[in-house]
C-alpha cells in the first residue's frame, strides 16, 4: 500500500522528533471534543462511565458523547444528550466501533473510552491539552483499576477508585517511568498507546486511516493503530494526571486460565508480527506483509544494472522490499521483495537510490537484526531545541564516512534525520516524510550528509557474470 499524501494540518504546530516538552506552559486554545465510548452489554459499567463523563470540567457546548455498541443483544440505554450508534454482532469489532464513531464525530479532538472505564473529572480537560496545541500528538491516558462491585454508579470514581484499587499492570507503568511519560518513545512505543484511554485530533485520526477492521478478536487493534500513527508522524506522550478507572483488573491479573490467557497472548503476538515490522516485533527470519526498510531505485540505465544493484541490497537488508522502475521489474518476477512503483508498500524507514549501486556486504559484527534494520528507532536522548532554536535543516560537513547500515541508524536518530550518503543515497524515516510533507520546512527535519563507503556507482555495461562468480 502506497502512502498517501499527508494533509495540511487545520491548526497548532509540530516539534522536533518527539519533543511535547517545548510547549510546556502553553496554553492551549478551546477546541471542541468528541467522547468515543466502545460498549458490549455493559450496561451497569456504561452507566459509571457516563456519569463520570457527566461531571466533566470542559464548557458543555465543547463536548459531545457518542456511544458505540458492538452488537449487544440488547442495546444500551444512554441518557438524553448522548448520541447511539450501534453495529451488528460480527465479533470483538472495536476497531469498526471507533471508526464509526470517529466517522459520525464534529469534534476537533477524539477521545477514547471504553465502557468500563470511568474518567475523574480532569480527564477531558488533561488529555486534549497537547492535541489542541500539536494536532500530531497521541496521548495515552493513566488507566488505574478498581474493583467497583455493587458500589452505586453515582458515585465519584475520584473517591471510588482510591477506595477499591487493585494494582495496576507493572510492566505499563515502568515503561512511562522510564520513558519520562513517552517524551523518550521509539519505534516500538506503540504498546504504551491503550485503546480504551487515548485521544488524538479527528484530523490526525484521519491522516492514519483510522483502525483496521479486519481485526476481530480481542487484543492488537490498538498497538496496529498506535504503530502506523508513529509511522504517520504522530507525537506520543502518556498524561499522568488524566486518570480513568477500569472496572476490575488488567487481563493479565485476573483469575483466568493461565493456558487461555498464553494462547490469546501468541496469537495477538504472531498477529501483529506480520503487520508491525520494527525489530523486536517482527520475525527474525520470515517475510512480513509488511516491510521495516523500503529501498526505492529511481532509475537504472540497464536492466544488468538493476539486477546487481538490487542483488546487492537484498543481500544487506534481506527483508526490504525494493521498488524498482516498470521497465525492469520482470528481470525480478520471481521475487516478491521486489516491485512496481504502484505496488511500493509503508516501512519505517526509506532509502532512495538516484541510481544504480552496488553496497558491499555486511562488515564482520553486523548481526542479522542490525542488517534487516539497522536499530530500534529514535533513542532515549534527543537534541535539546528551545521553542525557537529548533532548526529547520542542518547540515553537517562530512568528518569520516557512512555505510549502509550506519544511514540507517543514523536515520532513526533523534531529531528526525535525512542522512544523505553522497550524492547517490537518500536515508530518510516515513515520520519525516510525512512531517516535511505537512510543515516544509517547519517540520525540524535536518540534513546530515556524509561520504558513502560501501556504495559504489553500476556502470550500465556491468558483467553479471562477473558479479555473481566474484571475479568483476
Amino acid at each position: 500500500m502506497s502512502s498517501a499524501a499527508a494533509t495540511p494540518p487545520p491548526f497548532g504546530r509540530t516539534v522536533p522528533g518527539n519533543g511535547w516538552d517545548l510547549v510546556d506552559g502553553v496554553e492551549p486554545p478551546a477546541r471542541t471534543v468528541s467522547v468515543i465510548v466502545v460498549h458490549f452489554d455493559q450496561q451497569r459499567e456504561l452507566d459509571r462511565t457516563l456519569a463520570a463523563l457527566a461531571r466533566h470540567t470542559l464548557a458543555p457546548e465543547l463536548v459531545e458523547i457518542i456511544v458505540v455498541d458492538d452488537g449487544s443483544p440488547v442495546p444500551p440505554v444512554v441518557p438524553e444528550g448522548v448520541t447511539l450508534l450501534v453495529q451488528e454482532d460480527q465479533g470483538f469489532r472495536a476497531a469498526a466501533a471507533r471508526n464509526l464513531g470517529a466517522a459520525h464525530a464534529s469534534g476537533d479532538i477524539l477521545c477514547f473510552l471504553d465502557a468500563d472505564t470511568s474518567p475523574e473529572p480532569h480527564y477531558l480537560e488533561r488529555m486534549v491539552r497537547l492535541p489542541s496545541l500539536l494536532p500530531e500528538t497521541v496521548v495515552a491516558g493513566h488507566r488505574l483499576h478498581a474493583d467497583f462491585g455493587d458500589t452505586p454508579v453515582s458515585e465519584p470514581v475520584e473517591q471510588a477508585g482510591p477506595a477499591r484499587e487493585v494494582p495496576e499492570p507493572a510492566w505499563l507503568r515502568d515503561e512511562y517511568r522510564r520513558t519520562r511519560n513517552l517524551l523518550d518513545a521509539d519505534d516500538r512505543s506503540y504498546r504504551h498507546i491503550i485503546g480504551a484511554v487515548f485521544a488524538c485530533t479527528a484530523w490526525f485520526f484521519a491522516e492514519t486511516g483510522g483502525f483496521d477492521e479486519t481485526f476481530s478478536h480481542y487484543g492488537g487493534e490498538d498497538w496496529e493503530w498506535a504503530h502506523r500513527a508513529w509511522l504517520a508522524g504522530g507525537i506520543f506522550a502518556h498524561e499522568p494526571d488524566a486518570v480513568a478507572w477500569h472496572d476490575g483488573a488488567d487481563w493479565a491479573g485476573r483469575d483466568e486460565n493461565d493456558r487461555r490467557r498464553r494462547d490469546a497472548e501468541n496469537a495477538e503476538a504472531m498477529l501483529l508480527s506480520r503487520v508491525i515490522a520494527v525489530d523486536g516485533s517482527r520475525p527474525r527470519a520470515l517475510l512480513t506483509a509488511v516491510p521495516d526498510v523500503v529501498v526505492v531505485l529511481r532509475s537504472a540505465p540497464s536492466a544488468a544494472a538493476a539486477f546487481v544493484c538490487v542483488d546487492s541490497v537484498l543481500a544487506v537488508l534481506p527483508q526490504a522490499r525494493v521498488v524498482v522502475p516498470a521497465e525492469v521489474s520482470s528481470v525480478f518476477a520471481g521475487d516478491p521483495r521486489v516491485v512496481a512503483p504502484g505496488e511500493a508498500p509503508i516501512g519505517r524507514l526509506r532509502v532512495e537510490l538516484n541510481e544504480c549501486v552496488r553496497v558491499e556486504s555486511a562488515r564482520p559484527g553486523d548481526s542479522a537484526e542490525e542488517a534487516h534494520a539497522a536499530g530500534h528507532g529514535e533513542s532515549a536522548d534527543r537534541d535539546n531545541f528551545s521553542d525557537d532554536e529548533a532548526p529547520a535543516e542542518q547540515t553537517r560537513a562530512s568528518d569520516g564516512s557512512l555505510d549502509l547500515l550506519g544511514g540507517l541508524r543514523e536515520a532513526s536518530t533523534p531529531g528526525i534525520l535525512a542522512v544523505h550518503l553522497g550524492s547517490t543515497v537518500r536515508v530518510i524515516s516515513e515520520r519525516s516524510v510525512r512531517r516535511l510533507e505537512r510543515w516544509g520546512a517547519d517540520a525540524h527535519v535536518r540534513d546530515l550528509l556524509v561520504e558513502a563507503c560501501d556504495i559504489h556507482p553500476i556502470a550500465a555495461h556491468v558483467r553479471v557474470a562477473g558479479y555473481l562468480g566474484g571475479w568483476s
